[in-house]
Order: C-alpha cells, then sequence, then structure tokens
C-alpha cells in the first residue's frame, strides 16, 4: 500500500525536477525545440559555391604552367597531342574525398585493357596552391606502385601550381570550389575529365566510381580513332553522352540505322544462299 501511494508522488517530482532544469537554461522543452528547429539541416554557405558545371566541347589553354613532381615548370601541352587525358583536380593532402575517389579509380584501371602511359595519359592537378611537388612526388610513387604495370611511370603526371594557373585550369573545366575553415579543409564535388589530344573536353565523369566499360568507351571517343576496336566504334556510333543520365545512353536513330544494317546483311545472305539452291536444281 506504501508504494502505491509513493508511486504518483516519485512521477510528481521527477517530472517538476525536469522541467526546473529546463527553466534554469530559459527555455522549456517547447522553447528549445522552436529554438533548434532548422538548424540541424542547414547547410554552410560555402555550399553553394560548390559544384561542376559541364563546359563540353571546349578546350583547355595548353600554355597554362604548372609545376611536376619533379619541380619542374611544364606546360599542359606536354602532356596533350598524341593521346587521350584522364584528368583529375583533387588536392594531395586532402583527408577523406580525394583519396576514397584516387582509390577508386585505381581499381577501375587496374581492370581496364587500355592501359595509362600506352594509350592515354593520367593528369592530376592539386586545387591548393600550398602543396609543393615534394607532395606530388610522393603521391605519385604510392600510386604507381599500386598500379604496377610496367613503363606507366611515363604516364602518371601529379602537378602543382600557382593560384592564377589553377584559377584558370578550374574555371575553363567548371569546377567550383571552396575553403572550409570549420574543418580547415577544401570541399569540392567528385569527378574526373576526359580530353582529346587537342584539349577538348570530351567527357564528364561524376562520382567515385566509373564502369570500365563506359572509362573505356570515353577515353576511345577522345582518342578519335586511335585507340579502340570495332566494336568500340559500332557502340560509340549507336550511342550518345546523355547529359540528364550523365552517362552514355542509346541513340534510337543511330540504332535503327545498325538494325537495318544488319537486317539487309542477314537478309542478304539469306536469299544469296536461296539464289545458289535453285540454280544447283536448275542444272540439275
Amino acid at each position: 500500500m506504501l508504494k502505491r501511494s509513493f508511486s504518483p508522488f516519485i512521477i510528481l517530482s521527477l517530472l517538476t525536477f525536469v522541467l526546473n532544469a529546463f527553466a534554469i537554461g530559459g527555455s522549456g522543452p517547447m522553447e528549445l525545440a522552436k529554438e533548434n528547429s532548422g538548424t540541424k539541416n542547414e547547410k554552410p554557405a560555402f555550399f553553394n559555391d560548390i559544384g561542376i558545371d559541364e563546359h563540353l566541347g571546349d578546350s583547355i589553354d595548353l600554355e597554362n604552367e604548372f609545376i611536376d613532381e619533379s619541380g619542374a615548370s611544364v606546360k599542359l601541352s606536354k602532356y596533350f597531342g598524341k593521346k587521350p587525358v584522364f584528368m583529375m583536380l583533387i588536392y594531395y593532402k586532402c583527408p577523406t574525398l580525394c583519396n576514397t575517389h584516387l582509390n577508386t579509380l585505381l581499381n577501375t584501371f587496374k581492370e581496364l585493357e587500355l592501359k595509362i602511359g600506352k594509350d592515354y595519359e593520367f593528369v592530376a592537378i592539386s586545387i591548393d596552391p600550398a602543396e609543393s611537388s615534394q607532395v606530388a612526388k610522393m603521391k605519385k610513387a604510392a600510386y604507381l606502385k599500386q598500379y604496377d604495370v610496367e613503363g606507366a611511370g611515363k604516364g602518371w603526371h601529379f602537378l602543382t601550381g600557382k593560384q592564377k594557373s589553377i584559377d584558370k585550369i578550374t574555371k575553363e573545366i567548371g569546377f567550383r570550389y571552396a575553403w572550409n575553415n570549420e574543418e580547415q579543409e577544401w570541399a569540392h564535388a567528385a569527378a574526373a575529365y576526359v580530353l582529346t589530344p587537342k584539349g577538348a573536353l570530351s567527357y564528364y565523369h561524376f562520382g567515385l566510381a566509373i564502369l570500365p566499360r563506359v572509362l573505356r568507351l570515353s577515353i576511345v571517343e577522345a582518342s578519335e580513332g586511335k585507340i579502340g576496336s570495332v566494336m568500340d566504334k559500332v557502340l560509340l556510333f549507336c550511342l550518345q553522352y546523355d547529359p540528364d543520365k550523365k552517362t552514355y545512353a542509346f541513340y534510337a536513330y543511330n540504332l535503327m540505322r545498325v538494325g537495318a544494317i544488319l537486317i539487309t546483311f542477314v537478309l542478304g545472305i539469306f536469299f544469296f544462299r536461296m539464289w545458289r539452291k535453285e540454280k544447283q536444281r536448275t542444272q540439275i
């Protein structure tokens, strides 16, 4: 009986304590909910400055100068002219996104029959003007070791540069990024770019991962016919870049043209065989 009579008193006491605790801070539970509403999902102001605007078909300035991993001053033209270029805008001391992006792409590079150095060039450019060629050199050595393909060293390039050069290349590609003062790091989106040997932007790969077959087609397309099999060229004839899906999609008109050619070919063989059989019968 004593227990039951004390239960409401205990509950009331606890409730009074909780309410008083909130009252000490000057806000009750309802007021706190109102004060905090909308703060959890608010995004930092710099988020509006981050993004990627596609400039497909535009050319970058190949006279733009950077510093390579050996400390030498180089123009981007050094990496263009003969092969398509796979380009990344990252920074080498990035604690999260850049390393994850590079590691994910490395797995795709390993699966791909087309090889860096032989079929295309890999060029990474740091968006942080404070980074040195020494950092770039260590980055190159680490990924070159993991890639483990003979002769690939001549195709991997990790560049650093001055703010003016960085501003120029990021503007040309449409890469928008911002400094996150709270986290003390650069905030940016994940993407990679395939350029033609002449320096024209041919394909934007958005996100961390790229399917090997999509990467292959983008490199073959950018090569301007210099690499790739007959099947690659047939596929590219049937496919077109879909800006909404951000990948290749079947182009109905060209697909129908290929279908018509195949049907005509098959019917031609069929009628030829029928004609031969009929001719053999008449000769007998």
